[in-house]
């Protein structure tokens, strides 16, 4: 989102209306050309923020500034909530970037009134097609000229090889010297499935390192304890910006063996297909699969099948050629098919369109 709004900036007033701690956060901050307004939030029920202020602020905001467009980021029945409280003119946006995959039993309840936005919104913004083909949610969407593929956009300019990155490239490879290294990063939390990755360990010779951090952290540093891994699994907890890009390059193999279908995509693949890296991931029937193909851009395997895993990861270490090959197809993937410019330009080609209908 964030780099969607700062390419938008220069052709188009755009703000963003969000909900933040309300100990923490300005109600206003101008960046990168664009607005943010923070409506405070008092903590999640459902892993919605609670913040009733957001749904008086987008009314309230509409009015003064003027906006046509209401531009919704789904799942998020706040917005969802504020949306209904905008004009019945007000033209209706929405990106829908997964199904709500936990709240299964709230979802009964909630399916109706999505279903009646989802028949009022102009458009449907998705990233692949496989966000249609998979949901199970998009049920009211029976205008097929409100779908819209627009590609997720990735700033690769980060991930270039610089000197700095060269030299810290080859700390890391000379410290994890004598065995492939296998990268993965992520919150640890219960769908990103590292715990079969730390399995998976036990039945091939290398290293895993594990990045990001969260409330699983400390249990997959433990399973990999309890199993005698800790020489080759190596959980380096969160990594800055400007740490990241030296392990994607150092690593052999990139491995994300999410489990869930809230993993409706994976940014991390492009962020290492961008530095040449094959991938490892699993068959969710959701996009993920479609970001890192099989047999193209890297390897796909069942879920929580840490045996599929190791497998894959034999099959790259034991076969330079072949995850060369795969990864060089990744970079040329990722940095002519997700691009920022994409992104950008599809949206603006989009809001031109529903706007001229008015004309």
């Amino acid at each position: 989102m964030r780099l969607l709004l700062k390419g938008l900036a220069p052709f188009v007033q755009v703000d963003n209306l969000v909900a933040q701690d309300a100990h923490r956060t300005a109600p206003v901050e101008f960046k990168d050309g664009y607005r943010v307004y923070r409506a405070p939030s008092w903590g999640l029920l459902a892993s919605v923020p609670i913040s009733p202020s957001l749904v008086t602020m987008a009314r309230r905001l509409w009015k003064e500034n003027g906006y046509q467009i209401a531009h919704l980021h789904f799942p998020d029945p706040l917005s969802h909530l504020a949306a209904l409280l905008l004009p019945a003119d007000a033209k209706i946006v929405i990106s829908w970037h997964s199904d709500i995959i936990r709240q299964r039993q709230l979802m009964t309840l909630y399916q109706p009134w999505l279903d009646r936005l989802v028949r009022r919104a102009d458009a449907i913004v998705v990233a692949t097609h496989r966000h249609i083909e998979s949901s199970t949610q998009l049920r009211a969407v029976e205008d097929c000229g409100k779908l819209h593929v627009i590609p997720y956009g990735i700033d690769y300019r980060p991930f270039d090889k610089t000197p700095a990155i060269d030299a810290r490239v080859e700390t890391i490879r000379s410290r994890y010297a004598g065995k492939p290294i296998v990268f993965a990063l992520g919150r640890h939390v219960y769908y990103k499935g590292f715990e079969y990755l730390v399995r998976a360990a036990r039945l091939v010779d290398a290293y895993v390192l594990l990045g990001g951090s969260g409330p699983l952290y400390a249990r997959n540093v433990s399973e990999a304890r309890r199993l005698g891994l800790e020489d080759r699994v190596i959980a380096l907890g969160r990594l800055s910006e400007a740490e990241l890009p030296a392990y994607y390059h150092a690593c052999d193999i990139f491995c994300m063996p999410s489990i869930e279908r809230s993993e409706a995509f994976g940014l991390v693949q492009l962020e290492a297909m961008a530095c040449g890296k094959p991938v490892i991931c699993c068959e969710l029937g959701n996009a993920v699969s479609f970001a890192n193909r099989h047999g193209e851009t890297g390897l796909v395997v069942p879920p929580r099948d840490s045996a599929a895993l190791a497998g894959a990861i034999d099959c790259l270490a034991r076969d330079p050629g072949l995850a060369q090959r795969l990864g060089e197809a990744g970079r040329l993937r990722a940095r002519t098919e997700f691009t920022v410019e994409g992104m950008v330009e599809g949206h603006l080609a989009l809001y031109r369109k529903l706007l001229s209908r008015e004309a």
